[in-house]
């Protein structure tokens, strides 16, 4: 199995409350070939709440990540928060088909919770990129600069089209 550090044992945990804690790196995303990322610096907070017939994870990320910009494609550093509940019982089979149910099979005594981590970091990670000079109206870079030259600069030159106006709209008009 993958990312053992990942793996939570529970037979001899006592009915409780457990902490665990992780943080996540650039090399945590190649076990996923996940290359949006770089310069990883992701804390983990895992709580275990192990009861007599069901346990609860609760995973919580605070963090960094690099990213390019949507817009301006420069590399920044972004922000990544993210929340994960998750309700695990025992059954007959192995299901994790539903993202906030697990079912492990009866006599098992471990789970990792690399793929639950690595979902949670992805998807909560904003999904429109902005550099914050962008946001702030600072950024020099070379493709806004590019976007901004082939805009339309001068708005005056579309208003003598709207000044001469369109007969058929005039007729309409004068129906008013």
């Amino acid at each position: 199995m993958k990312l053992k550090e990942f793996d939570i044992s529970f037979k001899g945990l006592k009915q409780g409350k457990h902490a665990f804690e992780y943080t996540l790196d650039d090399t945590f995303f190649e076990w996923f070939d996940y290359k949006e990322f770089t310069n990883v610096v992701i804390e983990v907070n895992a709580s275990l709440m192990k009861n007599s017939t069901t346990m609860e994870l609760s995973l919580k990320s605070k963090g960094t990540v690099g990213v390019d910009c949507d817009l301006s494609n420069e590399p920044f550093d972004m922000n990544v928060n993210g929340e994960l509940e998750l309700l695990i019982k025992f059954g007959e089979t192995f299901n994790d088909e539903d993202d906030e149910l697990l079912i492990l099979p009866h006599g098992e005594y471990v789970f990792n919770i690399a793929q639950y981590v690595y979902e949670m970091v992805v998807l909560g990670a904003p999904k429109k990129r902005i550099h914050p000079d962008v946001v702030a109206g600072t950024s020099t870079s070379k493709a806004l600069s590019r976007l901004e030259e082939l805009s339309l600069k001068d708005s005056n030159t579309e208003e003598p089209d709207k000044e001469e106006g369109d007969p058929r709209w005039d007729a309409l008009k004068k129906l008013l």
